[in-house]
């Protein structure tokens, strides 16, 4: 099968349709908010991995199946009046958080983007979605490098003296969106494609190739994952974060995901979309903050989480958007935890009846003793606090700081320890992540790429540490103390970082290890 509705799909056929397609076929039979799509399957990626080409009969497969988003969204691919947008999603067998490409708000061109206008009573949302897609997609699809985009975007941010460059105003989009394309044009040789079939599978075969792209062949490495299992695509109907202070999105952890606590742990960002989150471009807000700006949004994903987590019967990663007051379930995985974190939740599961005695052993039985125990700060000794962050992994590191992920790699293969600083992470910084002791962001929240990653390795992480201001061309960073004291820091220098309470601290300190918890000596036992 090459492409298959969620209706037909289900989480026995994860193999087939990938961890992504397959949980969401899953949540659309236990009867949450699923925006409709389409499942191109890794038996599509077997196909297309041998000519890189999409095949004309999987094209017109497609084409075909996309009817049908049509008709359950009551919206035309490509149509001037009410047009349908859509998501390109990939969608692995085995989650892996950020390695592979997405491109959103595709269908937009100089036509459709007047029908999204008149859809939304919203021309600065309409070319807002428009200025991202040509972006994304001349990046993804077209291989422009990102930093050629992020040029013409700082321009007009210093042109116009914006403090930010992701709540422009709408004369700025439409010439980002005009610069933009003039940009694919010299770099192609070619305009940038308007005809929205075509847009779609150059993007299914983008996300294709991304499988085969080195930080993701680095992440298979260090988790183990086959080569040859590939990824399936989603094509999925666009529902906006961005369409004012009553849309947003966020992703929620039915437990917290450093230390197992029952609690739901998460983020939001309201008029966003999901990328302004997870890439970590913007420092999101606490979920416990959206119970008072959007009460019943707050107390639905609260049921979503005891629901999934129940059905699924393990700690829930769950994405989600608001749209105009309306709450879409867009994703939901095993979240990624700590090894503490892991067993307390398993001992907490067992004895609420989730899993079984059995399910539980075999959890701790899988975790290295040493990983049971985080490494914490002597509190008996006065150490130089630099700055503080977001917490987003617990436990504590020191090494010399780095600002670049191939330096961090060049040094951890002297023999060094290396603490790694970055305005926020990329999915590139992979092999930074892999072989540093902590890492540390100015921006970005606790369920972005660099904290999800990171703390699944066990090792430190700091986020939205917003104190730092970091120049990766003079490889330094500073921190302001009042009106008249800065302390820099530069590479070289050796720092540390205490990810349980989320600080930046100059200089080595002394550590001391946590004892075993509780919960861990009764797994044990």
């Amino acid at each position: 099968m090459r492409v298959c509705l969620f209706s037909e799909g289900s989480t026995e056929s994860k193999l087939l349709l990938g961890n992504k397609g397959a949980e969401l076929a899953e949540m659309k039979r236990l009867g949450l908010t699923v925006p409709p799509g389409i499942i191109i399957t890794t038996d599509a990626w077997r196909e297309y991995k041998t000519n890189r080409t999409l095949s004309e009969d999987l094209k017109t497969e497609i084409t075909e199946k996309l009817k049908v988003i049509e008709h359950e969204s009551g919206k035309t691919f490509g149509a001037q009046s009410n047009p349908l947008l859509v998501s390109v999603r990939s969608g692995a067998p085995v989650s892996m958080p950020g390695m592979l490409d997405s491109i959103l708000n595709l269908g937009l061109n100089d036509v459709t983007v007047i029908g999204l206008i008149e859809q939304a009573h919203n021309e600065t949302f309409a070319y807002d979605c428009y200025q991202r897609f040509v972006s994304s997609f001349g990046r993804i699809a077209l291989g422009i490098p990102g930093d050629k985009f992020e040029e013409i975007v700082e321009k007009y941010g210093r042109k116009s003296n914006l403090k930010s460059n992701w709540n422009l105003p709408v004369n700025v989009l439409k010439d980002l969106v005009t610069e933009y394309k003039a940009l694919v044009e010299r770099e192609t040789g070619k305009q940038f494609p308007d005809d929205v079939y075509d847009q779609l599978f150059l993007a299914v075969g983008a996300v294709f190739d991304s499988w085969f792209s080195q930080r993701a062949v680095t992440y298979r490495q260090a988790q183990n994952i086959p080569n040859d299992l590939g990824t399936a695509v989603l094509v999925q109907s666009m529902v906006f974060g961005n369409m004012g202070n009553d849309s947003g999105t966020g992703v929620m952890f039915s437990r917290d995901p450093s230390t197992g606590e029952k609690r739901m742990y998460g983020e939001f960002l309201l008029n966003a979309q999901g990328e302004d989150l997870v890439s970590g471009v913007r420092t999101p807000e606490p979920i416990d903050s959206l119970r008072e700006k959007l009460p019943e949004i707050y107390d639905q994903l609260a049921r979503i989480c005891k629901t999934l987590e129940k059905h699924f019967r393990d700690m829930q990663d769950t994405e989600f958007t608001i749209e105009k007051g309306k709450l879409y379930v867009l994703q939901t995985r095993s979240g990624k935890r700590t090894s503490q974190a892991r067993a307390r939740i398993a001992f907490d599961m067992y004895k609420e009846g989730i899993i079984s005695k059995e399910d539980a052993v075999s959890v701790i039985r899988s975790i290295p003793l040493q990983e049971l125990t985080v490494r914490q700060k002597d509190p008996r000794i006065k150490l130089q606090t630099l700055a503080k962050g977001l917490p987003a992994s617990p436990g504590v590191a020191t090494g010399v700081v780095v600002f670049d992920s191939n330096e961090a790699v060049r040094l951890s293969e002297e023999g060094k320890k290396v603490i790694l600083f970055r305005p926020q992470t990329s999915p590139e910084d992979i092999r930074g992540i892999l072989v540093a002791e902590g890492v540390v962001t100015a921006r970005g929240g606790m369920t972005s790429h660099a904290a999800v990653v990171t703390r699944s390795y066990g090792k430190p992480c700091i986020v939205g540490c917003e104190e730092i201001e970091i120049d990766v061309a003079a490889q330094r960073f500073e921190v302001k103390r009042g009106q008249s004291q800065t302390i820099a820091v530069a590479k070289g220098d050796i720092v540390s970082v205490d990810g349980t309470e989320g600080l930046v601290i100059l200089g080595e300190i002394q550590q001391v290890t946590q004892s075993v918890s509780e919960y861990v000596k009764e797994l044990l036992t």
